[in-house]
């Protein structure tokens, strides 16, 4: 165990976390998400919902600042979003960020394209949510 992080952080997602680079993207997938089809780096975080993962996660990402930074999968036609879900989101990551940036929302086979050819690891959760993925792209960490 180490101080300051977050006990819901596996020693593994912390190895991908300090792995990653500028522009490299992280999904914190639901539960019905097809993470290995997506991708070859995927990390189970079973039974974990992504609102707490978030409160662990970016107290040690620097979430990216030239590009969107936060996607979500918007809403196949004739579905709803329940946007509780983002709600809770938001404001698991307001407990650590002074501004949260805004969520960009993409077509579902656009998320997937995206997950196929940018995504550096998937985190499998326990998230039950309808559209519940979230993809966080990583930044530079501030000198000073």
């Amino acid at each position: 165990m180490l101080k300051g992080i977050s006990p819901l952080i596996s020693p593994d997602l912390l190895k991908i976390m300090a792995e990653m680079g500028h522009g490299d993207e992280l999904v914190l997938a639901d539960a019905h998400f097809p993470g290995y089809t997506m991708c070859a780096n995927v990390l189970r975080a079973d039974g974990l919902r992504i609102p707490e993962l978030l409160e662990g996660i970016i107290p040690l990402f620097e979430l990216d600042s030239y590009s969107p930074p936060l996607i979500m999968m918007a809403a196949v036609e004739g579905d709803a979003l329940d946007p509780s879900v983002e709600t809770r989101y938001v404001a698991a990551m307001a407990k650590n960020l002074d501004v949260v940036p805004a969520v960009e929302r993409i077509d579902r086979f656009r998320f997937y394209d995206r997950v196929m050819e940018d995504a550096f690891a998937v985190v499998m959760t326990g998230e039950l949510a309808k559209y519940g993925n979230i993809i966080l792209k990583k930044g530079v960490t501030p000198v000073g």
